[in-house]
């Protein structure tokens, strides 16, 4: 088989193979010639090796060739009498018949034998292409499967991470509770004290209050983003333009930052809306550029950029948090010192720093990310060492023909009351009750208290009166949202102010407040006091009860 494999070449080119056949025939008949009277007895006998030649190396063309072409040169040369065609005698037929029928046979076995060594290089050729195909099926299967395990382990990763923040969140979710009704009695009563003041006091006496109202302030701040990063604050979202948002804050950033960051806004055409709390989005925001200012000690420059974009199923299985879909972005990159894959994956922990110490709380991309996590978002770092830092902010894109809010208003003073408004505060803790009765007798209103939900309504039944309720949200045996079902049914006309430190209530619902519900945050101060209330009683009466 290797010889029939050496001359393959050979019978596919008729060109050669024919002249060949010939040429064989021919040397057999020079050495016919010289082998005179030894083979006379053999004639065709002598020619039948140059058509087994020219059959092997041309097949079955070549072979009848030389078949016939030495039949002619035996009957011409070497059969009595000479340069006779036809045979002169039975024998010479019988010696001619035996002669074709025995070149038949080989040139008939030799071309079957062609005909399977073909058949047998086809199938080699194909099982070898086969082969072919199956390493290189193996090899794309090899590498798409370890793809496939890189991306579970990837997604394993993110889960084991989501596991590890929801407990963190949980355990933060109820220290921020607590504290929070701590601190609401502390700022509450530091507000009344500083405002009773006289002028005539020691002024030590008005630094120390201050101290302590700027401390209980810090830790207001603390619990606040304790909560944003447990994804238990309450949100107001709305639609937002993040270009007129970035646009607006870009002054305020340059303030805060200084004049060694050089800010630049890379803002898309076309951007969608998104839907989210805008004061919180502020704070973010304001977070992120305070962060990226600490990691340029020497300046640098901050980008803020805005696009459209789209998560695909493939980013959703990688990262088994986010949701497929479309989402606005902003991207914030910095020239910084950048982060190590250490410190990425540990950015978002609560309490977790790279700053020394008393220069951080740690708390300021946990609230960030707790925040973006509650309003259905995604948050991405990317940092090279000594290279810069990006991160992504990725909202939900709003589809809705609702107005864009671009900013908020900024500081107002301090609303007065008065006697002629009537306000029944309902709080089961005494100190945060008396504390609040306090702050709104201070601002000139008239103030009824109860300690229940089923006091308030006896309260009611006495002084229908009454202008607005002021209730906790989570009180034992009725609740601030059952109260105000009872309040708004017998008496609509009075307005509803939740309060609470804590969102898993009747009011807020996956992080967001009730469509129509208005809520003061504990721990809150006279000043949001004052302002929320005003804001509840200037709303005419048809306006408040489209929103119930």
């Amino acid at each position: 088989m290797d010889l029939l494999s050496a001359t393959d070449w050979l019978r596919h080119r008729p060109g050669y193979t024919y002249p060949l056949a010939v040429a064989f025939v021919g040397l057999t008949f020079l050495l016919r010639l010289a082998a005179s009277d030894t083979l006379s007895g053999f004639p065709f006998l002598s020619f039948l090796p140059a058509i087994l030649l020219a059959s092997f190396i041309g097949g079955a063309g070549p072979g009848f060739v030389a078949a016939l072409f030495a039949g002619f040169i035996v009957q011409q040369f070497f059969v009595e009498p000479h340069n006779v065609f036809w045979p002169a005698t039975a024998g010479q037929w019988v010696g001619l018949t035996s002669y074709l029928i025995n070149a038949v046979i080989i040139v008939g076995l030799m071309e079957m034998i062609l005909i399977a060594h073909g058949r047998q290089s086809r199938l080699r050729s194909e099982l070898n292409s086969f082969n072919t195909r199956l390493e290189q099926t193996v090899v794309q299967r090899t590498a798409e499967l370890r793809h496939e395990m890189e991306e579970n382990a990837a997604a394993q990763a993110q889960v084991r991470q989501l596991q590890k923040m929801e407990t963190i969140g949980q355990l933060t979710g109820g220290v921020a509770h607590d504290f929070n009704n701590m601190l609401a009695i502390i700022i509450g009563n530091l507000d009344l004290a500083q405002r009773r003041l006289t002028g005539s006091e020691d002024p030590r006496l008005l630094y120390s209050i201050q101290n302590a109202k700027d401390g209980a302030q810090r830790a207001a701040v603390l619990t606040a983003r304790l909560l944003a990063f447990s994804r238990q604050q309450p949100l107001a979202p709305e639609v937002i333009d993040l270009n007129k948002l970035v646009g607006g804050m870009s002054e305020l950033l340059r303030r805060t930052l200084g004049e060694q960051i050089r800010i630049e806004t890379v803002l898309a055409g076309g951007l969608w809306p998104s839907f989210a709390d805008l004061s919180q989005l502020e704070n973010a925001i304001l977070n992120l550029a305070v962060n990226a200012r600490d990691a340029m000690p020497g300046g640098g420059n901050l980008t803020i950029e805005t696009a459209n974009t789209e998560l695909d199923e493939r980013y959703s299985r990688m990262h088994s948090e986010v949701e497929a879909g479309q989402y606005v972005m902003i991207s914030m990159t910095d020239t910084g010192t950048g982060m190590s894959p250490e410190v990425i994956e540990r950015a978002f922990d609560p309490f977790y720093t790279t700053k020394g110490p008393g220069k951080g709380t740690g708390l300021g991309l946990s609230q960030v990310y707790g925040y973006i996590k509650q309003s259905g978002g995604h948050i991405k770092i990317y940092s090279e060492i000594d290279r810069g830092t990006t991160l992504k902010i990725y909202l939900p894109r709003h589809v809705g023909t609702a107005d864009a809010r671009s900013g908020t208003a900024g500081a107002k003073p301090i609303p007065q009351g008065s006697v002629n408004d009537t306000i029944l505060v309902v709080e089961d803790d005494e100190h945060v009750r008396t504390m609040t009765a306090e702050s709104l007798h201070e601002l000139g209103y008239t103030v009824l208290q109860a300690a229940s939900g089923i006091e308030a309504l006896l309260l009611l039944e006495e002084n229908p009166a009454v202008d607005l309720i002021f209730t906790d949200i989570v009180m034992p045996q009725m609740s601030g949202r059952q109260l105000a079902d009872v309040v708004q049914e017998k008496w609509p006309t009075i307005r509803i102010l939740y309060t609470t430190g804590y969102t898993r209530n009747a009011i807020v619902h996956n992080g967001v407040l009730d469509h129509g519900v208005s809520l003061l945050a504990k721990p809150f101060s006279l000043e949001q006091l004052a302002h929320k209330i005003r804001e509840l009683l200037n709303v005419p009466m048809r306006m408040e009860d489209e929103r119930t």
